[in-house]
């Protein structure tokens, strides 16, 4: 069987995370399985254009503006659109991949029914080390893989978006990543944005398999404001929200098969580990399962006035299409007519930054 071809996606948003941004690219360079191609596909930052394409005009990387409205999940479209490979990996940029990450996902691939692979996500905490009252239990309210997840190559529901990959077919047969319902920007830290393409997904093609092989690692920074339990209630509560959308877009059965499984097993268990390690004195033990209790009801009451907007249609989301890599450069000048005028760049958006650098709230994968 031929090499399969993996393209990999980087959306990046803000200046503040330059030196993140070169080592996430730097970790793809040195992969042991060499990526097809790099892109890095800048959400409506102009002066990060300018500076990631003179940073990587020697080398083969291509940067890209996003052609859709502000938000990851417009930015992963137009890197789809722009890309290449029969396989399409996506990396946070403020993430290092572990040299295996992509023969380890081709290798899942070997079967043709398999539409997605994820991997295993780890934390690398400001502080060096985790708080001790942060439950791994909710490891995904920082972009990382959570306690509960099967271990192996195995099959599942969704894969987790901040490291992922896709056949470019599942892009045929579903579209593309839904706009309004994850992040962007300026809103509240939503997610859930590959979960219900990974729905919709396994509903366009019954026979797809969907796979998480815990063997493809990546290193993830979670900042220090994203330590403190306000982020961590404020993530859970998002969270529901964003639950609320996709049980709205594919139906609650399908949309929180894995949360009910997630809220009775994994959760509980959970709360009864810290209790025991607060009974052992062990430190931390207590503020687990407390947390677990407190993230659980925000993400509840999320869900609640999610459900309730979605009722009034007071929220609302796309799918996003798959844009015209032939569109024009919507970050660089217009210009006149003619064989020049357009940039090879398409549609959708990423995380965002203004035009000014200033950091903005990224996406975080999720349950």
């Amino acid at each position: 069987m031929p090499r399969v071809r993996i393209s990999v996606v980087i959306c990046v948003y803000t200046e503040d995370r330059w030196d993140d941004i070169l080592a996430a690219v730097d970790s793809v360079r040195a992969q042991s399985l060499p990526a097809h191609e790099t892109l890095l596909v800048v959400d409506h930052n102009a002066r990060l254009l300018r500076r990631l394409r003179d940073h990587y005009k020697n080398m083969a990387v291509q940067v890209l503006a996003n052609a859709g409205p502000r938000g990851l999940s417009a930015g992963r479209n137009t890197g789809v659109a722009a890309s290449h490979g029969e396989v399409i990996a996506f990396l946070d940029d403020d993430a290092v991949a572990e040299r295996g990450w992509l023969r380890h996902f081709a290798a899942g691939y070997a079967d043709p029914r398999v539409m997605a692979v994820g991997g295993r996500t780890v934390p690398v905490w400001a502080s060096r080390r985790r708080p001790a009252w942060f439950p791994e239990e909710f490891d995904w309210v920082v972009g990382c893989t959570y306690r509960g997840l099967p271990p192996g190559r195995v099959r599942v529901r969704n894969v987790l978006g901040g490291n992922a990959s896709f056949r470019r077919a599942a892009f045929d047969a579903a579209g593309g990543f839904a706009t309004g319902i994850g992040r962007d920007a300026d809103r509240r830290p939503l997610g859930c944005e590959e979960t219900e393409l990974c729905i919709r997904l396994a509903r366009a093609r019954p026979d797809a398999l969907l796979l998480i092989d815990d063997r493809a690692v990546i290193h993830h920074k979670v900042p220090a404001a994203r330590e403190r339990f306000a982020y961590f209630r404020s993530r859970a509560y998002a969270e529901g929200l964003s639950k609320a959308l996709v049980a709205r877009s594919v139906g609650a059965r399908a949309g929180l098969e894995t949360e009910r499984r997630y809220t009775t097993r994994v959760l509980p268990a959970g709360i009864a580990r810290g209790l025991r390690d607060a009974l052992l004195g062990r430190a931390g033990g207590a503020g687990r399962a407390g947390a677990i209790v407190a993230g659980l009801a925000a993400a509840a009451s999320g869900y609640a006035v999610g459900t309730a907007r979605a009722r009034r249609g007071g929220d609302h989301f796309t799918i996003g299409p798959v844009p015209d890599p032939r569109a024009p450069d919507p970050a660089m000048p217009t210009a006149a007519p003619g064989p020049s005028a357009s940039a090879a760049t398409p549609d959708p958006s990423v995380s965002d930054a203004p035009a000014d650098g200033r950091a903005r709230p990224r996406h975080e994968g999720a349950t």
